[in-house]
């Protein structure tokens, strides 16, 4: 147990550690106690049913929604509580990737890209330029920063906003099912990409998914959100290896009322 100084993060290695977290939206409750640890270093999967807090558990990561109760610490620091202007600091250590990838319609890709670098009040544009070329040659785009957002299939969005996720070069990147709306090739290569920019810089990565394959091509390990509660945890073969009803019924595509 960490001491009343010592931040769970530091205490046990962790890039983020959630305690008891808890939320509820609209008189229901989503998140029910959820008790999570990510290492540095390592890529968590979450996956669980539709409506099950995936995506709220996710945006509580990164400040854009509030706990009710718990707390969430990212390196080091507990994010709970915190104003826009501290949390802006925490951001620059985290990027996150939407389910949409949420660009900007009017801009260019690269100034997509750049935005986040706009933002933090870089003015140089020559090194803002070399920035967005150096992070499109890692996704994969090299040549496209003129092109506008409507003219880009599904996965080159998903690829810009990645892109402008990791200019500033986080420590850690939140995927909002990053395969969503794309065909088995397209998700391929995006879940090569999320493993890529792990090895590549050691990014700790946290991905909320439904796509089975996908968790298990990307996982270190997996997390099964269920009824607002971590349920299990633990690596791709332990996961396909657990007998436990629950699971079982997640896994292949089961309603619960076909088996109890």
């Amino acid at each position: 147990m960490p001491t009343k100084d010592q931040s769970p993060a530091t205490s046990n290695g962790a890039m983020i550690a959630v305690r008891d977290l808890r939320k509820a939206i609209g008189g229901e409750e989503i998140l029910r106690g959820v008790q999570l640890d990510v290492a540095v270093g390592e890529t968590l999967v979450i996956i669980g049913r539709s409506g099950g807090g995936k995506s709220v558990l996710l945006k509580h990561l990164i400040g854009l929604m509030q706990p009710d109760a718990g707390e969430i610490w990212v390196s080091g620091k507990n994010i709970t509580g915190m104003s826009e202007r501290q949390l802006t600091t925490i951001r620059q250590k985290v990027g996150i990737l939407f389910q949409s990838g949420a660009l900007f319609d009017s801009m260019t890709v690269e100034e997509n890209i750049a935005f986040p670098l706009r933002e933090a009040g870089m003015r140089d544009v020559k090194t803002m330029r070399a920035r967005v070329n150096e992070v499109l040659e890692v996704v994969e785009l090299e040549g496209e920063n003129a092109k506008m957002p409507e003219s880009l299939s599904g996965g080159m969005r998903k690829r810009v906003g990645l892109a402008r996720a990791i200019i500033r070069q986080p420590s850690c990147v939140l995927y909002d099912e990053p395969t969503s709306g794309l065909d088995p090739v397209v998700s391929d290569s995006i879940n090569r990409l999320i493993r890529r920019l792990q090895e590549r810089f050691q990014m700790t990565s946290i991905v909320v998914t439904h796509d089975m394959k996908s968790a298990v091509h990307v996982g270190d390990r997996i997390a099964y959100l269920h009824e607002g509660r971590v349920y299990f945890q633990g690596t791709p073969a332990e996961l396909k290896q657990c007998d436990d009803p629950i699971i079982q019924d997640f896994l292949l595509g089961r309603s619960e009322s076909a088996t109890h």
